[in-house]
């Protein structure tokens, strides 16, 4: 972002312009307010407020280490082999991550693999879904800021030519005007279209890591060797 917009703004200085032009309250309120109103009718409330939230890992990425991963899995194994499921319940209780303490849990319980993966993938492919429903809040902030940038425009015109009496306002009155066609254009472009797709490929990426946790749980549950788990799993990373 500060590589997009400065790049803007200093192709704005180099050509002679003021970077002041630029700004605008009225037009930052209409594109922004009329946007943010638009996708509040678009999204259900719980949508939009998750969209809030994971707004965050824009610049706190939520996605852990594929390797990572595959060694706690790996441990997971040996302590499996070495003192039975059961042994696995002190590292259930410790375990930060929501997803797999109840994985842990439904292992330590001694349920069978196919419950195991049953449960995992109903929660794996839930969270996904409402992720990415958060995630198209901004494609679609993206899709209407344009448009009530364009309307934007279209009111500072309409303000202009009720000022026709007096032409020395009229080029400072559409310069204004179509400030709000740039911040339409712009915040589509260069933030909340590629928030969005970001936002997706963190959510891509957690869908892969607790693909792997399954994969891997279910390989203990199934008593595989624990090379043979960690080989497994090295697969996803490619």
């Amino acid at each position: 972002m500060v590589v997009a917009f400065g790049a803007i703004l200093l192709g704005q200085h180099l050509e002679g312009g003021h970077i002041g032009s630029l700004l605008n309250g009225p037009a930052i309120l209409i594109v922004f307010g009329g946007s943010l109103g638009a996708v509040m009718v678009q999204s259900p409330i719980p949508v939009f407020m998750r969209a809030l939230r994971i707004a965050v890992w824009v610049v706190r990425p939520p996605v852990k280490s594929g390797a990572a991963i595959i060694e706690t899995v790996t441990s997971w194994s040996q302590i499996a082999r070495r003192e039975g499921l059961l042994g696995l319940e002190g590292a259930s209780d410790s375990e930060p991550d929501a997803f797999a303490r109840k994985a842990l849990q439904l292992l330590v319980d001694g349920n069978e693999p196919e419950t195991i993966r049953a449960t995992l993938e109903v929660e794996l492919y839930a969270r996904e879904h409402r992720d990415t429903q958060a995630a198209k809040v901004f494609d679609g902030l993206g899709g209407y800021s344009p448009t009530v940038g364009i309307l934007g425009a279209v009111l500072g015109l309409i303000h202009v030519m009720g000022s026709l009496a007096d032409p020395s306002q009229l080029g400072a009155g559409i310069a204004t005007a179509f400030v709000a066609t740039i911040y339409g254009v712009g915040m589509a472009n260069l933030l909340f279209l590629p928030v969005g797709n970001k936002l997706k490929s963190y959510i891509h990426s957690q869908s892969q890591y607790q693909e792997m946790l399954i994969e891997g749980i279910i390989g203990i549950a199934e008593g595989e060797n624990p090379m043979n788990i960690e080989l497994r799993l090295q697969g996803y990373l490619g």
